[in-house]
């Protein structure tokens, strides 16, 4: 991809849960934007962009395999890996949401090392390799979520789908691009996005594939990077496949004589046209890597990058900062509760899990802080209800003649209703069973405390503990009377205990 302006964007464009703002690169397939992911609570991320061309969102077929490929690419978790987040579609066009990296591809430093008649120094040429390599591996190694292998096969290594980052990592992109454009026909106007001069033999040649496609393709990234130059350079297509599938590769210690051959034979072995002779993991050709010469820091890439990154780096770092202080509360308000319109489609794959969101319009929902104060206006509304509804059973049982009180501590056994098909309770102990016998004259004329629960505790007919019914209950055919009640304390003006004021009937304070 080629650089774009790095102009920022003064009113980014809203596309599903993204900020948009101008592109930073650009290619014959996609233009990839600086963006920013907004969250309901004020949650920020920065993420790279990359919007594909409207030619690709119109092929349906496209679309279906692309999506399907993210959805693949998105299992691969991995350092050494650019971190597949989100594809959005719209009603015209088709996005896929990356992990963004401080950067630089790997095509561009080569180019500016070569501008200062320079190469990339082998130890740090062998460090990126290697930890593209182990990314690479992983990306073949991935798993379902049933933990069924998924074959991924990249297609398309080369130098621009080599990320280094200024933190010293290596990082590959951009898994399942080349498979879902080469397989949907959407190169059919004659542009392959899987470039020739990094195609592997059998690739060329239309056979199957497996990982160690992608194995020859890193040798040829390898040898660039350790030679300053193109391995298999022509002026149209048909020289570069003959240069591929027939011409003989030179080593690179032939254009490097410092090279320790150990790393050269590595580079030539990952380049053999018979895919059994080649390294068979991308695992070993790293390893391969690492025992044949020295590797540097993590540290000393990241210095080396951010030398050779060129302007351009400096301005993408310039771009990011100014993206990250854009203001961004009003987009979240956009994003606190969002609801889709009937504009706005969401479709998904039963089958694979996989769904893509089609921009519409938004539906912004209310301030927060009205939603606060309708909650607390229903629970005032809730408490005046029970209180409500304790004043009502006060007056009603009042109107019976009780009057309620605070409970007298007791140890007496209230026996449990039981229903007709239940076992029978436990009798409590005999000395708080027995019936109590009838107030004499004197003691009923005597003020007492309210009754406690022992004077709820009768015995019936059957010898069996009941609690007191309000109404005659029927027991093994028998009606079973409630004993007399104690008539309660008399206050003065309390009966009644209550008033009417303009038609509604309040209680009398002195009476609680």
């Amino acid at each position: 991809m080629t650089e774009a302006s790095p102009e920022l964007a003064q009113n980014p464009r809203i596309v599903g849960r993204y900020a948009l703002f101008d592109e930073i690169a650009a290619g014959g397939m996609a233009t990839v934007h600086l963006g920013r992911l907004v969250g309901q609570v004020g949650f920020t991320r920065t993420v790279a962009v990359k919007r594909l061309h409207p030619q690709y969102a119109k092929d349906q077929e496209f679309v279906t395999m692309f999506v399907d490929e993210a959805r693949l690419a998105s299992r691969i978790q991995h350092p050494n890996v650019v971190s597949t987040l989100d594809v959005v579609k719209t009603q015209s066009e088709l996005f896929l949401v990356m992990e963004y990296v401080q950067g630089e591809a790997l095509s561009k430093l080569v180019r500016n090392a070569a501008k200062r008649g320079e190469r990339i120094p082998p130890n740090i040429v062998l460090s990126v390799m290697s930890g593209m390599l182990h990314g690479l591996h992983a990306a073949h190694e991935a798993k379902s979520e049933t933990r069924e292998p998924l074959n991924i096969v990249h297609r398309d290594i080369s130098p621009q789908n080599v990320l280094v980052g200024l933190d010293g990592v290596a990082r590959v992109l951009d898994f399942g691009v080349a498979k879902a454009a080469m397989r949907s026909g959407a190169t059919r106007d004659g542009q392959m996005k899987g470039k020739l001069s990094y195609m592997s033999p059998e690739q060329l040649n239309g056979k199957d594939i497996d990982r160690r496609s992608d194995i020859f393709a890193s040798g040829i990234v390898l040898w660039e990077a350790l030679a300053g130059k193109r391995l298999f350079a022509g002026a149209d297509a048909g020289e570069i496949l003959g240069k591929v599938l027939a011409s003989e590769i030179p080593t690179p210690k032939s254009v490097v004589p410092s090279l320790p051959d150990e790393v050269s034979d590595a580079v030539m072995k990952a380049l053999e046209r018979d895919p059994d002779k080649r390294f068979q993991t991308a695992r070993e050709f790293a390893v391969a890597l690492e025992k044949a010469g020295p590797i540097a820091t993590a540290h000393t890439v990241g210095e080396w990058v951010r030398d050779y990154g060129g302007d351009e780096l400096g301005n993408r770092l310039n771009l990011v900062a100014r993206v990250e202080s854009h203001p961004m509360e009003e987009l979240g308000e956009v994003y606190s509760g969002v609801e889709p319109v009937p504009s706005a489609v969401t479709s998904g794959d039963a089958t694979t899990g996989t769904t893509t969101r089609v921009e519409g319009e938004l539906n912004v929902a209310a301030d927060p802080s009205e939603s606060s104060h309708r909650r607390k206006v229903v629970l005032a509304v809730g408490a005046g209800v029970l209180f409500a509804l304790g004043i009502g059973l006060y007056v009603s049982l009042s109107q019976e003649g009780q009057v309620l009180q605070p409970p007298v501590a007791s140890t007496a056994h209230v026996a449990e209703p039981t229903p007709p098909t239940s076992v029978e309770p436990t009798p409590p102990p005999p000395a708080e069973t027995t019936k109590r016998s009838e107030p004499s004259d004197e003691e009923a004329s005597t003020p007492k405390d309210p009754p406690g629960d022992e004077e709820n505790v009768i015995k019936n007919a059957d010898d069996k503990v009941g609690p007191i019914a309000t109404t005659p209950q029927r027991t093994s055919g028998q009606v079973i009377k409630p004993p007399p009640r104690q008539p309660p304390r008399k206050r003065k003006d309390c009966d009644p205990p209550y008033y009417y004021e303009k038609g509604i009937r309040r209680l009398k304070p002195e009476c609680l």
